[in-house]
């Protein structure tokens, strides 16, 4: 193994120009174009399904409990709040919380503007910690007061519509059907604790937050009556398997849904990303293979001279193959070293800097959001350089054709 190190060496090593240096070159610039464009790809892929599922499930947790589907109505049928379930959910493993809801459909109006919402119901066990990240201003509802309390969030696209800000009074609609059929309308006066900005359109143009007992008196239910329920869960590669588990422990009557079902068009969106970054891998792996062929063989022709020397003096086929392959290996391994280098850096600079920004009506984020997997940025690693040593024993075995005295010939 040492001589085919030692030609493969002096090969690599040749500081006389020739075609074959400058398509060497060539070569290890497709090769980091390539792995850098392949970790770019990823990473954004993962970072947008990272970010907008973290939106998603901050909002709305990863498993719904209800009367009937979200997707059915604005209005909730009640259930009773049950502490034998909510401790039977609590202590499945993978579950990290559970919190009750309302909802309330009604209309805020100012003097020159209307605007319908849903008043989302929310009580004392409300997981903050997930979505105070997105109150751009102001604070949370305090929800430990023996009454309700008369704050409530609303979201910038509803503030900024009706020209809200935090500390405004704001004037609540309700329009009710009684029992005998006729309609009657309720006012709620309440004030704008904070301004949530998740940047998931579909619900920030919908959804108020308020104490969940303006929704129960509105509704004319006593405490223990609520909309439904919201789980969260640690892992939502597990989404389906718990939400079987949930299941189980619930009323046969309630409806039980993963968030996935409810709104399945967000996360359709986001597994056509996933399509679409396994489209520019595949790309990126054939420009990558495409220009190492073509480079081993230039390589190879441009040195049938001296394989005719070598087949001459007692080499055999595989130790010439060897010092190709090992050539081969060291293009691919320097170009890989600069695609690492300009592939993570340049996601190192978006994490930090956001130079790349988007539009958040259209995309849910303002700033392309970038995830590192490093497990993964390891197997993209491994899989390019053993793809691309297995495809380049094809035109390797070239060298067995070759004769010594046609190749010693050879000008």
């Amino acid at each position: 193994m040492w001589f085919e190190y030692f030609v493969s060496n002096r090969i690599m090593h040749n500081k006389e120009r020739s075609f074959s240096r400058l398509i060497m070159g060539i070569a290890r610039v497709a090769i980091a174009l390539s792995l850098s464009v392949m970790l770019i790809s990823t990473s954004l892929v993962n970072g947008f399904r990272a970010t907008i599922s973290e939106k998603v499930y901050g909002f709305w947790g990863h498993i719904n409990i209800a009367k009937q589907s979200l997707r059915n109505s604005f209005d909730d049928i009640p259930i009773y709040r049950q502490q034998e379930f909510i401790n039977e959910v609590d202590s499945i493993p993978g579950v990290t919380g559970i919190q009750i809801y309302a909802r309330k459909a009604a209309i805020i109006k100012t003097k020159t503007a209307m605007e319908g919402v849903i008043l989302k119901g929310i009580g004392s066990d409300f997981n903050w910690d997930g979505f105070n990240k997105y109150i751009i201003d102001g604070h949370g509802i305090d929800l430990t007061k023996d009454e309700a309390s008369r704050g409530t969030l609303l979201s910038k696209t509803t503030a900024e519509r009706l020209d809200y800000h935090v500390g405004d009074s704001v004037l609540v609609h309700i329009i009710d059907q009684k029992e005998n059929g006729d309609y009657q309308q309720m006012f709620r006066k309440l004030r704008i604790d904070g301004i949530y900005n998740t940047g998931l359109s579909e619900f920030d143009q919908l959804f108020m937050l308020v104490d969940i007992r303006h929704i129960q008196r509105l509704n004319n239910w006593n405490a223990d009556q609520i909309g439904g329920y919201e789980v969260f869960i640690d892992d939502p590669d597990r989404l389906d398997e718990l939400e079987h588990e949930v299941h189980k422990a619930a009323d046969p009557f309630w409806d039980v849904q993963t968030i996935k079902e409810i709104i399945p068009s967000v996360f359709d969106w986001l597994n056509l990303q996933k399509v679409n970054e396994w489209i520019i891998l595949v790309l990126m792996f054939m420009v990558a293979l495409i220009n190492m062929v073509t480079s081993l063989l230039i390589l190879i022709l441009e040195r049938t001279n001296m394989i005719g020397i070598l087949k001459a003096m007692g080499a055999n086929n595989t130790a010439i193959r060897r010092i190709f392959l090992l050539n081969a290996s060291n293009i691919i391994v320097r170009g890989m070293l600069w695609g690492n280098i300009i592939g993570i850096g340049l996601c190192f600079l978006q994490q930090q800097f956001g130079l790349i920004k988007l539009p958040e009506e259209s995309y849910y984020v303002s700033v392309a959001p970038v995830q590192l997997d490093w497990v993964w940025i390891l197997m993209l690693n491994l899989g390019t350089f053993l793809v691309s040593i297995i495809f380049l024993i094809i035109p390797s075995l070239f060298v067995s054709s070759i004769r010594p005295i046609k190749a010693i010939r050879f000008n």
